[in-house]
């Protein structure tokens, strides 16, 4: 069942559109959001509010998949500086309209997503993830990351396998970062066994046993997360009973990837400051 546009993002979205668009700038970006239906009448804060009301109305759509094409320019334009102002972008007072948008979202549990997507709310683990892998120079962490939050609801299938592809990217980041021998085979579990090993991710040499208890559950998850993205994803053919995928399930495969992964660059990041 599609997921409607809640009602308090509809009234932020159709202030903006109204301060921001003319008559005809605001049709043609519910056109290009993919809106069905032609533009209702009234003022321009009347048509926005009506005509996401009825992508809501709508079962053939899908409403956040058009609500974020809808804001995606207000999302990701720059800031607006002098020529003379030297100082670091904000990102705040410089963009009122991104910060309502990023507010009311929020309260809604609802993300923007670069690229025109709506997501669910982070984790408190993608959230850290997140903000780990900002420091981080690595776009394929950043691609992955993103890949998945943005296709959870549209696509479950895409982003069970985005799920995996993070937890093999992050491992073949640190593998050449730290200069190990990367394994022939170059999928998520040769990888991931030599980060495991070379980070001490061994339940039989650690002494506490609740540790060891996480860290073997840790190691099955790593197990299901890449037989999943083998089975049920996108990265490969579906077999004669495919999976029935939910964004559920989706859900759970990238906040126990994310959790994995946050764990990896944790530990390297120890690892690294008691050299």
């Amino acid at each position: 069942m599609p997921t409607p546009i809640p009602a308090a993002v509809i009234a932020v979205c159709a202030e903006i559109m109204a301060r921001r668009e003319t008559h005809a700038t605001l049709d043609s970006l519910f056109m290009y959001a993919g809106a069905p239906g032609e533009p209702p009448e009234g003022s321009k804060h009347a048509k926005a509010l009506e005509w996401m009301r009825q992508v809501n109305r709508m079962d053939s759509v899908e409403p956040l998949l058009i609500l974020g094409r809808l804001i995606e320019a207000y999302m990701e334009e720059e800031p607006k500086r002098s020529f003379w102002d030297t100082s670091p972008a904000s990102g705040g007072d410089d963009m009122p309209d991104q910060e309502q948008l990023r507010a009311v979202l929020a309260r809604c549990d609802l993300q923007y997503v670069k690229g025109g997507a709506i997501a669910g709310a982070l984790g408190t683990a993608s959230k850290t993830l997140e903000d780990f892998i900002k420091t981080f120079d690595a776009p394929a962490l950043e691609h992955e990351f993103t890949r998945a939050l943005s296709n959870v609801e549209k696509s479950p299938r895409e982003a069970v396998s985005a799920a995996s592809n993070i937890l093999e990217s992050v491992c073949k980041v640190y593998i050449a970062e730290r200069g190990i021998e990367m394994p022939s085979k170059q999928d998520l579990k040769p990888v991931w066994t030599v980060v495991r090993k070379d980070l001490g991710f061994d339940p039989g040499v650690v002494e506490d046993q609740d540790l060891q208890t996480i860290l073997s559950g840790l190691l099955a998850v790593v197990d299901g997360i890449g037989a999943l993205r083998t089975h049920a994803s996108s990265a490969h053919g579906a077999g004669k009973t495919p999976y029935k995928l939910e964004p559920r399930h989706a859900r759970l495969a990238i906040h126990a990837a994310h959790t994995v992964t946050l764990f990896i660059l944790e530990s390297w990041k120890r690892k690294q400051e008691s050299r």
